[in-house]
């Protein structure tokens, strides 16, 4: 570990090597020896991660300051002793403190770091000049000890910068140090996120001890950090100054100018706003001060625009779930006042997962109800409707003024062989509401209300982020009084619409409840529910696109009967088509059972031209249905190729096709729209739809009637998983080839365990070959 010195040492300070030329020799060595260059190596690009620990050889050498230039030429060297040094914040220890490191050596008492080295000696060598001596560091490499050189001025810098801001005297001296900082860390060769962190962490400490800093002087320092935040979160107590910077001075060109980019740069890469909620904060606080700009909205729709990007995707995926946390964090505090206000009101997690209904809590003490008064009471046998007293609530934000209003029970209750269903006048009364809210938010709380919901509104305007908007708002994540809130659910009734005229099946499916038994949009806008503002028109919308497009199925038609049959007949009653069409399909399926509910439809549809139209029709398939099982026909048939959907309705509709078993459509055009006739051929047991467009929806249905089918040629049709998985329900199916289809390996195995007469089956050519 010892060696002889033939030269001169070459000694380096910091700054020098970054004037990119040859330093001479310190005076008081000799002309032989040759300098380091570490300005080659940064010219070179050279980086570094910042040593925080790691094994190198210690020697020090106890002497005066004067006596070092010839202790370092001298024939021999004392011994060197391996150490594990850790750079911690204050000082230089080693994992064992024996030998030369008994005692940790403090930054503050290193007064030099240089790169050092000389002829016929050890090479690799760092000198720290402590007082009374040096300690040398030998390093196995040159990259190590540059490494452990920049690390160790890294390390002693940020020492110094941490105690001079940690007792600020003059502020003007205090932003020339922040800058010198920030300069230092843009500049350091070490990559590293502590690099930039560690002086953002510095500057955030400094303003959370001094918080009677003027206006000039917080901006001068976030004008001063700037350059830092391009490429790094701000720490969570910067986020709070930043917040009480935007709300204080919302027209102030920092915002504009230094937190647009570190916004942008929150949107686009944070993974989980629950982590760093202080991010969320300030993202929301600053678009709330774009909305104080004097375009108000329009600089807010260019933000969103920005983060959107000019082409028709989206290139950033984190960018709509962190607009939409954000927008959903905020709306949730426009009523959060309110909410804790309220006695047993709901937690924020029960909202947010909607596991309580309103009929499962008690009523609250603010809107408890008042008993009606006696002559209404007295009307209940004839039907009339009780309005209770309305109940004004007020905070210093929110004024409730709350009515509510209950249809009395009849007094004749059904008989006992009438299966207890409601007549003509129960099905055609709607629901009311748990509670009309009207209420009235703060100044505050309605702009950042409309703010908000005038965000939600642009983001459901991009056809690339609707989807995932839909699935994102599709648990309902908004408080029960925001529900309540007219203003809220008309403004957020665009984004409804605007899902439910997209024809894609995953933003409109997602009108629907997530839960069985839990309210989805489809609900809470039907005729009845609690944001229902209109005659039913919306409703109406969704329930079109809905059957429209793959949800044409017993289920469906299933849960409207059990839970939206009154507004349907109601809508059927005004003449609606679509409503129309789903009281013709439920006869037609056989969806109700009971007779006096069936004859209350058939009533409905007779009461307008539009539906007498389609009640007669339907009579008409079904006498001629019933006229096809009875008369028989061939037992195969195979459709010529290049054949149409209108193709296959003419042919079926020409003759009787009763006792048909075998219907081969392969190498036609037909698409899912045939299945409507493909349910009503009673003895299929074999088809062929190979190389057809016959897709997941049309799969969905024929799996809820054509339960006898026996084999299915899939092949070549661009079903999915989705569809497939409806095929569990065929028991009877023996030969099901799905050769070049989107199976995939867990939906083949979901399929094997839920078929127990499959026999022969075609996997080639998918995930589960």
């Amino acid at each position: 570990s010892s060696s002889g010195g033939g030269g001169d040492p070459r000694q380096i300070e910091e700054t020098k090597p970054l004037l990119g030329g040859d330093v001479s020799a310190p005076e008081g060595t000799k002309m032989g020896a040759v300098p380091c260059r570490r300005a080659l190596l940064l010219c070179n690009g050279m980086r570094y991660k910042l040593l925080q620990e790691g094994d190198i050889q210690v020697c020090v050498i106890r002497h005066p300051r004067t006596f070092l230039s010839k202790i370092l030429t001298s024939k021999f060297l004392r011994r060197w002793e391996p150490h594990h040094l850790t750079l911690a914040d204050n000082s230089l220890a080693s994992a064992t403190p024996t030998g030369y490191m008994e005692n940790s050596v403090s930054y503050s008492a290193i007064e030099d770091v240089q790169l050092l080295s000389w002829e016929n000696a050890p090479k690799y060598c760092l000198q720290l000049t402590i007082p009374g001596g040096t300690v040398l560091l030998q390093a196995a490499n040159s990259y190590l000890r540059d490494q452990w050189f920049h690390s160790l001025q890294w390390k002693k810098k940020i020492y110094k910068y941490k105690k001079v801001l940690s007792n600020p005297s003059r502020w003007e001296v205090v932003l020339k140090e922040i800058r010198t900082l920030v300069d230092m860390a843009l500049t350091s060769p070490l990559q590293d996120d502590s690099i930039n962190q560690a002086p953002l962490e510095i500057v955030s400490k400094l303003l959370s001890e001094n918080t009677n800093l003027t206006t000039q002087e917080h901006e001068n320092i976030i004008v001063a950090i700037a350059p830092l935040l391009e490429n790094n979160h701000p720490p969570p107590d910067l986020c709070e100054f930043f917040c009480k910077h935007c709300r204080e001075r919302p027209r102030s060109m920092v915002v504009i100018e230094v937190f647009t980019p570190v916004v942008q740069r929150i949107l686009k890469h944070n993974m989980d706003f629950g982590k760093c909620p202080r991010l969320r904060l300030f993202t929301q606080e600053y678009i709330l001060a774009l909305n104080e700009l004097n375009a108000g909205m329009e600089v807010v729709k260019k933000f969103i625009q920005s983060m959107h990007g000019p082409t028709g995707h989206c290139p950033h995926p984190r960018v709509l779930p962190n607009l939409v946390a954000v927008c959903l964090a905020a709306i949730y505090s426009c009523y959060e006042e309110f909410i804790n206000s309220r006695d047993n009101s709901p937690s924020l997690k029960e909202i947010r997962n909607g596991c309580q209904q309103p009929c499962d809590r008690k009523p609250t003490l603010p809107l408890r109800l008042l008993h009606p008064s006696p002559d209404l009471v007295s009307q209940e046998a004839t039907l009339s409707e009780a309005r209770l007293k309305s109940v004004v609530v007020a905070s210093s934000e929110i004024h409730v003024e709350v009515e509510r209003t209950s249809t009395a029970k009849p007094a004749l209750t059904a008989s006992a062989g009438n299966d207890s269903e409601p007549n003509l006048i129960d099905c055609l009364m709607v629901s009311p509401a748990c509670s009309t809210m009207s209420i009235e938010l703060g100044p505050q709380a309605d702009r950042t209300l409309g703010c908000y919901v005038e965000i939600l509104k642009l983001l459901s305007d991009y056809d690339d982020w609707r989807p995932s908007l839909a699935s994102l708002l599709q648990p309902i994540p908004f408080p029960k009084e925001a529900l309540a809130h007219e203003k809220f659910t008309k403004e957020l009734k665009y984004v409804i619409q605007r899902f439910a005229e997209d024809p894609r099946q995953e933003v409109h499916s997602c009108l629907l409840s997530v839960r069985a038994g839990k309210d989805g949009w489809f609900q809470l806008y039907s005729p009845g529910g609690v944001a229902c503002d209109d005659d039913g028109e919306l409703f109406a919308s969704m329930v079109h696109i809905l059957m429209g497009s793959c949800y044409k199925t017993k289920k469906f038609l299933l849960s409207l009967a059990e839970n939206k049959l009154g507004p349907c007949m109601l809508l059927a009653l005004r003449g609606n088509q679509t409503m129309v069409e789903i009281l013709c399909l439920m006869l037609e399926y056989n969806i109700i059972d009971n007779n006096d509910t069936q004859l209350q439809i058939i009533s409905t549809l007779e009461s307008t031209d539009v539906g007498k139209r389609m009640y007669e029709q339907l009579c008409d398939r079904q006498r001629e249905l019933k006229e096809l099982q009875r008369k028989g026909g061939p037992t195969r048939l195979t459709l010529p190729s290049k054949s149409t959907d209108a193709d296959l309705a003419r042919l079926l509709s020409s003759g009787s096709f009763g006792n048909l078993e075998n219907l081969s459509l392969a190498f036609t055009n037909v698409t899912s729209a045939c299945a409507e006739h493909l349910i009503k051929l009673p003895s299929l047991k074999q088809l062929n739809l190979w190389s057809t467009q016959f897709g997941d929806a049309g799969l969905r249905l024929l799996s809820e009637h054509l339960t006898m089918l026996q084999v299915l040629n899939l092949c070549e049709t661009p079903v999915t998983d989705a569809g497939l998985l409806a095929l569990s329900s065929m028991k009877s199916l023996c030969s099901l080839n799905m050769n070049s289809t989107k199976l995939s390996a867990d939906t083949y195995e979901d399929l094997k365990a839920k078929l127990p007469n499959l026999k022969e089956v075609d996997v080639r050519y998918t995930e589960a070959w």
